[in-house]
């Protein structure tokens, strides 16, 4: 029997990140994901945590958000606790149905926070967001991939859900920014509570690994296992020119080929990428059962049974070291 879809009646806040003074890329599809719930003409309110620049604010309204709150914290605009101060702010001025923040590590301890304190519901790791029969449904991956479980949510202006979508689940549609007006910004009255202040960043710092796009994030992702030998050079050669992050296995990470914060899988970071290219990667249960929600899957290997070809849905069997070479130039050659 078929779901009756249908459309929230009330606004929808999304939390939009910035990178510096722009929304990042999960942002902008937290914001297509929102009016999506609205029906594509509804109410759907950004909040930002601090300055949006003109451009960036167009980019907010190109994806589908019609208004813009900004809660200046400063220094604190950092900190999940002081996020979740500006989220239940917003909640109080908005009164929204439901709350969309970005499933990363700081936006699931957002959501968390802001949940307790609006006696609320929270729902990480959402791959998927509908309205059937007023309530939200909302789709995700648990046990290792293994099982896909529905969660459902009542939309409420009072105690609204607040639901971490993962990044790379929600196409966002093409849309000219240049067609776009930039939004009115609103500033909100955001008080950091003492639990809040009470943390304070004292450094951050990006490693090798993330240097590029941001992996949880990324549109593509290439990865190198334990057939690249430790050659991550290789592996970036072929990143770099797709714009794509730098993943690795647990077997790369654990021989100290790459930083740990590359790993991805059961015990490393869970990825939906448009695109995943494995390069040497075998395909262990411990490493796909994080590239589950990636679109198209590229595997690079010398193993003709390796199990990464059982869910490919490209293989080439071969040396990476001969292969990824001969990839690059043919990049090279058809961009001229």
């Amino acid at each position: 029997m078929s779901e009756a879809l249908g459309t929230l009646d009330a606004p929808v806040l999304v939390l939009a990140d910035l990178d510096g003074t722009r929304p990042t890329d999960p942002a902008l599809e937290l914001v297509a994901a929102a009016r999506t719930l609205t029906g594509g003409d509804g109410d759907v309110v950004a909040l930002t945590l601090g300055p949006v620049e003109a451009e960036a604010s167009a980019a907010l309204a190109a994806a589908g958000a019609n208004r813009l709150l900004v809660a200046d914290l400063g220094g604190e605009r950092a900190q999940a606790a002081a996020g979740a101060d500006a989220v239940v702010a917003a909640v109080h001025e908005v009164a929204p149905g439901a709350v969309l923040v970005s499933s990363d590590y700081r936006g699931k301890e957002t959501a968390g926070r802001a949940a307790v304190l609006l006696d609320s519901a929270c729902v990480s790791d959402v791959a998927d967001l509908r309205v059937v029969d007023g309530a939200l449904h909302a789709d995700r991956l648990v046990l290792s991939g293994s099982w896909s479980t529905t969660m459902s949510a009542n939309a409420h202006t009072v105690h609204p859900p607040i639901l971490a979508v993962r990044p790379g689940s929600v196409e966002v549609p093409d849309a000219s920014v240049d067609d776009a007006a930039p939004l009115p910004a609103v500033a909100l009255e955001a008080a950091v509570s003492p639990e809040a202040a009470a943390v304070r960043l004292v450094s951050r710092e990006s490693t090798a690994a993330a240097a590029g796009p941001d992996l949880a994030g990324a549109r593509t992702v290439v990865v190198g296992g334990r057939g690249v030998d430790g050659d991550f050079d290789l592996v970036r050669s072929l990143a770099e020119p797709l714009g794509a992050a730098v993943g690795a296995t647990r077997v790369a990470c654990d021989e100290e080929w790459i930083e740990r914060s590359a790993q991805i899988g059961q015990t490393g970071v869970s990825i939906a990428p448009r695109l995943y290219i494995g390069l040497g990667v075998s395909g262990a249960i411990h490493h796909t059962s994080g590239i589950q929600g990636a679109g198209t899957i590229v595997a690079v290997c010398d193993d003709s049974e390796a199990p990464i070809f059982e869910m490919a849905d490209f293989g080439v069997v071969g040396d990476v070291t001969e292969v990824v070479p001969q990839l690059v130039a043919e990049l090279d050659r058809l961009r001229g």
